[in-house]
């Protein structure tokens, strides 16, 4: 039997499991060692390894001890494994492996990767809060029931959805419960899931600001629902068009009223109004508070869903707080739509990541999130105030032919390309010539026919880079503007 002979079964604990191919016909000391060669010679037994004692390698491959041993000594011999005294048979750290196979460049070469990043979408990652999110995950797992770790609900962890609850209510004036929150992967897979259920429940027609987000629009669209363009202007999206005939058979409406995406707006009192009436009226709207936390020169706008509950589904994420790794972001539903999202959300994936949640919980809890997002504000803050002063225009650089704009919040500013100065297309071509990762407004619209009521532009996301990094994105921001070829 073999629980009966400790040895033969010490292979299972003997701290390393090794998977060798001994090729039939040859003999089996030969066999041994051509399977090792080939496991060290391909990388799969790195230098230093430790391999497992010959009387337990012998046990799992059905050999005898002194057939192993005899493969380890030439090895050995071989200067491809080297014995100690009291350390065992290693993997030799002179061993060389083969690379990786670089294939033939066909054509041109791969382009290198840009060195200053404006990209706008994304928090300075470098600024992670690691050590509180790594106490918090301590408190958390240390406190979590067993059944965190097994399949769970598909609107997310109780403890995140309370906590969330709590938190929008206190900063963003969202009227929320735990049992009308789902957590999500992203804001992405909110809409999409969103509009399933829509699809599902005869939409056919969708709004959506323009310019706007493009994957986000695509999104929409492989779930079902035709996307109309909703026009944004100076005061946010035009949302008193959504009651003309141009919208007929829309239903629902995406938007962003606290920060609009691309062009930086906020959506006015006024329209604030005539939006949640429109959506009161039968219909729902759908609000995306991507960046909310992030205001400089006045208070935070509340959410809309806070004066029409029951007929807006608040979109939330912490990758611009934290960061787009963690995959965490969440919806707050009305009443009628939560089963049915639930129910999307289970086919989708089942539920999201599950140690996530349980640590942004314990991080909002404990206020470690708050007191993140008030250094966060002060930090963005001043690297905004660095971009508008860094476009001023100054002796020896002729700074002209643009205007900065959408800059009271958020983590992005537009400046828009007078049609006297440089194009889009000749300020974006500048700008990879100076190693610069930047947006155009262009590719943004839902259509990219050029129009004379479209302005150029250009996306400009002033909290990617690290601190150390920023000052040198600007610097090539500031070249790829300029009229000088040469500037100083």
């Amino acid at each position: 039997m073999l629980g009966a002979n400790p040895t033969a079964n010490s292979w299972s604990n003997s701290g390393l499991d090794l998977h060798l191919l001994v090729e039939p016909g040859s003999g089996r000391r030969v066999g041994v060692e051509q399977a090792l060669r080939e496991a060290i010679r391909d990388g799969r037994l790195a230098a230093g390894e430790r391999l497992p004692p010959s009387r337990t390698l012998a046990v799992e491959l059905g050999l005898s001890r002194g057939t192993v041993s005899a493969a380890y000594d030439q090895l050995i011999a071989e200067g491809l494994l080297i014995a100690r005294q009291g350390s065992g048979t290693r993997v030799a750290e002179a061993v060389a492996t083969p690379g990786p196979v670089t294939p033939p460049i066909v054509g041109s070469p791969k382009p290198a990767a840009p060195r200053h990043n404006l990209r706008a979408g994304s928090p300075d990652i470098s600024r992670f809060p690691t050590t509180a999110w790594l106490g918090a995950a301590r408190k958390a797992l240390g406190a979590a029931p067993a059944d965190a770790f097994g399949y769970g609900d598909p609107c997310g962890r109780i403890e995140l959805r309370s906590a969330l609850a709590d938190y929008l209510g206190r900063t963003r004036g969202v009227r929320a419960t735990p049992d009308r929150i789902i957590v999500t992967t992203g804001v992405q897979q909110a809409l999409a899931l969103i509009g399933t259920v829509l699809t599902a429940s005869g939409t056919t027609a969708i709004a959506m600001e323009d310019p706007y987000i493009p994957s986000f629009r695509d999104t929409v669209r492989a779930a079902g629902p035709v996307v109309r363009p909703l026009p944004v202007d100076g005061d946010g999206a035009r949302v008193n068009l959504l009651g003309t005939g141009e919208f007929d058979g829309v239903t629902a409406a995406v938007v962003t009223p606290s920060h609009q995406f691309p062009i930086g707006s906020t959506l006015s009192p006024a329209r604030r109004h005539y939006l949640a009436d429109w959506a009161r009226a039968g219909r729902l709207v759908i609000e995306d508070d991507y960046d909310g936390e992030f205001r400089y020169d006045r208070q935070p706008v509340g959410a809309i869903q806070g004066i029409a509950p029951d007929h807006v589904v608040y979109l939330g994420t912490a990758s611009k707080t934290l960061g787009p790794g963690l995959r965490l972001a969440w919806m707050v539903l009305p009443p009628h739509l939560v089963g049915p999202v639930a129910e999307a959300k289970r086919l989708a994936d089942h539920h999201s990541e599950t140690l996530g949640q349980l640590t942004l919980a314990e991080l909002i809890t404990s206020h470690a999130y708050d007191r993140h997002i008030r250094a966060s504000r002060l930090r963005y803050r001043r690297r905004r105030d660095l971009l508008a002063d860094r476009l001023k225009p100054r002796a020896g650089r002729p700074l002209t032919g643009f205007a900065l704009s959408g800059i009271a919040a958020g983590l992005h500013a537009l400046i828009r390309l007078e049609p006297a100065g440089l194009t889009e297309a000749e300020v974006l071509s500048r700008a990879r010539e100076y190693g610069l990762a930047l947006e155009g407004l262009s590719g943004m619209w839902l259509s990219h026919e050029a129009r004379p009521d479209r302005p150029q532009g250009l996306v400009v996301g002033f909290a990617a880079p690290s601190e150390s990094a920023y000052p040198a994105a600007l610097d090539a921001l500031v070249r790829a503007l300029s009229w000088s070829s040469n500037p100083r």
